[in-house]
């Protein structure tokens, strides 16, 4: 259930050889420098899966198909959040307004990194936790 004024958002999961996509963010955007999965918010009317695509397109200039929606979260900042199993066929470019970097991280890779989002540990330890099955 959503509350008054909640906002909404759609995150790829996007797993290749047990490597995570993630990306830091770029200066321009809220949390300047923090690593998070790709993603972002959902526009009224909009599917999550089409917000997803969108996203996609937008951040690394990629066509994303999503597979199977894996998780639901809220994050401290009230934002409800749906973690979507996704791929894509080609390579991704940095938009530089929206994305400094891209790296492909292993689970502990990802959760030692610095500035990485509170939402993504949550998500890392429902990973870990058998709570999100990504096979």
């Amino acid at each position: 259930m959503s509350g008054p004024g909640q906002r909404h958002g759609v995150v790829a999961v996007v797993v290749r050889e047990g490597r995570f996509l993630v990306i830091r963010r770029s200066e321009q955007v809220v949390a300047p420098g923090a690593f998070c999965f790709p993603g972002g918010g959902i526009e009224p009317g909009e599917t999550e899966e089409a917000a997803l695509v969108r996203e996609l397109r937008e951040e690394l200039d990629l066509l994303v198909r999503p597979i199977r929606l894996v998780w639901r979260s809220v994050t401290p900042w009230n934002v409800s959040l749906a973690w979507w199993l996704s791929e894509f066929e080609g390579q991704p470019t940095c938009n530089p307004a929206e994305v400094a970097s891209l790296h492909w991280h292993m689970a502990d890779e990802l959760a030692a990194l610095p500035k990485l989002l509170e939402s993504n540990h949550h998500f890392l330890a429902a990973v870990r936790s058998g709570e999100i099955v990504l096979e």
